[in-house]
């Protein structure tokens, strides 16, 4: 190599392959949860680039997770008007109109109510393996009357078209369509027998215990599988050790024995101190 192939290697070198533009910062914040500053960065995206979907969307993004829903609403309408391609915008845009709906008036309710099974049936539209948004379908579905568009029948439906495509996230759904209609043990055996093909899989751990709480049948199984997942990560979106010390504290008041209740959820706010549900259960027991 000569002299003058060497210097253009190390130019070459000192030059970057990728410089981190605005968006890459914003993103790096966000990804870092530091969203107050996420929010400033994305803010002036937007404010620079009228066209800037990703910008507004995670704005919307950013505004759910403060409970802003007008602004979720209002960001995630402009991201979806600038690209409405793409079935993420649409899942989130369903959440916020969901989510506007629980707050709103009865006339405006019903609007909302419309916008979110639109919305979350675009998202499936534009990609049918978006598990998140059929996870949506069925909660709106279960939830919703029957003049708006709601019915358990639906809801079943969009449970198997999830058990389909993903036969463990699906059991889960599934299984809590049982449970709201009080179809305990068909839940139980559903659990059980997913569990049979992935016997350390966290979510299904989780759904059993679950059960085993809100039920309060099947107590010392759900304690097992609980204490199963204090051992094991949990996956991306899925509860955290928070939500599993919750319930095994919910197990220990079915039993009665509130000093091991206590323990439990004092332990899932050492987990997190922002879990309002085991913050309200410690303040009940006498």
């Amino acid at each position: 190599m000569t002299p003058r192939s060497v210097l253009l290697v190390l130019a070459l070198a000192a030059v970057p392959l990728h410089a981190a533009g605005p968006m890459d910062d914003a993103l790096a914040l966000y990804s870092a949860k530091r969203y107050p500053d996420a929010r400033i960065a994305f803010e002036a995206i937007a404010a620079g680039d009228a066209k800037n979907a990703e910008a507004r969307y995670y704005l919307g993004v950013l505004a759910q997770k403060r409970n802003d829903t007008d602004e979720a609403v209002r960001r995630l309408e402009e991201a979806t008007t600038l690209d409405p391609t793409k079935s993420a915008y649409f899942t989130e845009l369903g959440g916020a109109y969901g989510t506007a709906a629980g707050h709103a008036g009865l006339f405006a309710k019903v609007g909302f109510a419309q916008k979110c099974q639109a919305a979350l049936a675009r998202a499936v539209l534009l990609d049918p393996s978006n598990i998140e948004a059929r996870n949506g379908l069925v909660s709106f579905y279960r939830s919703a009357p029957t003049f708006v568009g709601g019915g358990m029948s639906k809801a079943y439906a969009e449970a198997e078209e999830i058990r389909r495509r993903n036969p463990i996230v699906g059991a889960s759904v599934l299984g809590q369509l049982y449970l709201a209609e009080q179809k305990f043990e068909p839940a139980f055996t559903l659990y059980e027998e997913t569990l049979k093909t992935a016997p350390d899989n966290y979510l299904l751990l989780y759904a059993i215990g679950r059960a085993a709480a809100q039920t309060g049948l099947h107590l010392d199984r759900g304690e097992q599988v609980l204490h199963r997942c204090l051992g094991l990560t949990p996956g991306p979106g899925e509860p955290g050790h928070a939500p599993v010390q919750w319930r095994l504290g919910n197990i220990a008041e079915k039993r009665g024995d509130t000093p091991a209740a206590r323990a439990a959820y004092a332990a899932a706010l050492k987990e997190d101190p922002n879990f309002t549900q085991a913050r309200d259960a410690l303040a009940k027991l006498k």
